[in-house]
């Protein structure tokens, strides 16, 4: 089992920055990549950013340029740098282990005012 933990969310103005963070526990051995997802209100959950162990990164064309996903492995953390936040990127964002199994986790809730 992987345990997740998000934090960093809340309330920013239109060209601001956030910088989330999802603290891993549990077998984080059998992890083989880390994302965020998102939720906008009314929209289904997408993807927005992934890692690979070895610190390959890819993103949804939405956030591209904007977001920044890196790892700090000896934290079991993963982070998600957020600069020129729009008001589309209001949204739950969750973070997500893929190994053994799929997990995820409460998710924060990130509200970019106009």
């Amino acid at each position: 089992q992987v345990q997740l933990v998000e934090s960093g969310g809340g309330l920013v103005q239109a060209g601001g920055s956030l910088r989330l963070s999802c603290a891993a526990s549990g077998s984080i051995f059998s992890i083989n990549a880390m994302n965020w997802y998102r939720q906008g209100p009314g929209k289904q959950r997408e993807w927005a950013a992934g890692i690979t162990p070895d610190g390959f990164t890819t993103y949804a064309g939405s956030v591209k340029g904007r977001f920044t996903i890196s790892r700090d492995d000896a934290k079991n953390t993963v982070y998600l740098q957020m600069n020129s936040l729009k008001p589309e990127d209001t949204a739950v964002y969750y973070c997500n282990a893929l190994g053994r199994g799929d997990y995820w986790g409460q998710g924060t809730q990130v509200t970019v005012s106009s």
